[in-house]
């Protein structure tokens, strides 16, 4: 790792870099606006590894920009509420960016409409990283914000190049959001690269490092993964971990997940766990992200990385809102098999 940043050791802060934003989602398991009210809840992707990492008792601290309205003032409480450092957080000109969910139920998929041009986040061209990074061992960034268009491209390149002139480490999240990058038409294989090839830990599987290098993968299952993750270690030489699931969908309300982590030197995937009764599957990709950053952070294996990053990808299909909020507890019970009541 980054000199700053080591997986064996507990150190400073892991700052995230990304829009907060509000959910608002409609009641049940209702189409939007079905009936006339919507549930809230502050999320975000980067926002969410901040919260779940604070719950596991690590130091985040959230890099963001939302307006100075009780809209924005909402979302900083939420994470302070949670334990997030929210300094980093600053106030500007905009609106606060939203998003719209009606969850999905059987045969139906859940659907996402954005709601997030000319926030105060996607208006954001300047940041002090001096400041917002003091402290810092580890910057974790998402290919969402390169997304929101050319300024937000811009500030991501500039969050993970501050991050390196400084000895810091950088997480990517590869976080592929079709609907916001064909609003601007958005180039995002030219645009992920540089910040792909920043990173030590990617998060993203055969099919996004298809779209990073312009090729396609042969094989299947764990042999493709392989090859792909192979193929990203030689593009990319600052590359230490690249972790995934994979998901089998069966209806809204039961997937099945497995979870990977490759090293230069080896890999660990889990077996395919049955999630059914599943309560909101948002920010799953965040919690298993936080999972694999947890375990990396406390010097376990790979098996075990893999596998906290699993346990808190399928306990979060068990919570509503956006965020992962379990604890090492929850995960040890999860792999013990035990989902009887605790008492």
């Amino acid at each position: 790792m980054a000199a700053g940043w080591r997986a064996e050791t507990m150190p400073g802060s892991i700052a995230c870099f990304g829009e907060l934003l509000v959910r608002l989602t409609a009641p049940g398991r209702e189409l939007l606006l079905q009936s006339a009210r919507l549930d809230a809840h502050v999320g975000g992707a980067e926002a969410n590894v901040a919260v779940g990492l604070a719950q596991l008792g690590h130091g985040t601290r959230m890099l963001s920009a939302v307006p100075d309205n009780a809209l924005g003032r909402a979302a900083i409480g939420e994470l302070r509420r949670q334990g997030v450092d929210t300094s980093g957080v600053t106030f500007g000109p905009g609106r606060m960016g939203l998003y719209f969910l009606a969850a999905g139920a059987g045969v139906r998929a859940s659907q996402i409409v954005y709601d997030r041009e000319g926030s105060s986040f996607a208006l954001l061209s300047d940041f002090d990283w001096d400041s917002a990074l003091a402290g810092v061992e580890l910057l974790h960034v998402s290919g969402i914000t390169p997304a929101l268009g050319p300024v937000s491209a811009f500030l991501a390149r500039s969050a993970v190049k501050a991050a390196e002139e400084r000895g810091i480490g950088v997480s990517f999240d590869g976080n592929y959001r079709a609907q916001l990058w064909e609003r601007w038409d958005g180039d995002p294989k030219s645009l992920l690269h540089p910040l792909v090839a920043s990173a030590e830990i990617l998060f993203g599987n055969h099919r996004d490092i298809s779209l990073l290098l312009g090729r396609s993968f042969s094989g299947d299952g764990e042999e493709r993964r392989r090859e792909a993750a192979d193929a990203a270690f030689e593009a990319f030489p600052k590359l230490k971990y690249i972790a995934s699931t994979a998901r089998r969908v069966t209806s809204a309300d039961e997937n099945h997940i497995a979870a990977r982590i490759d090293s230069r030197e080896g890999s660990a995937q889990t077996e395919e766990v049955t999630v059914s009764g599943i309560v909101d599957r948002i920010g799953a990709g965040d919690a298993f992200a936080t999972g694999i950053l947890h375990g990396l952070r406390l010097g376990k294996d790979l098996q075990v990385t893999a596998s906290y990053g699993l346990a808190l990808a399928c306990l979060k299909h068990s919570l509503p809102g956006d965020a992962s909020l379990f604890r090492q507890d929850d995960i040890d019970a999860f792999l013990a098999g035990n989902f009887d009541v605790r008492r």
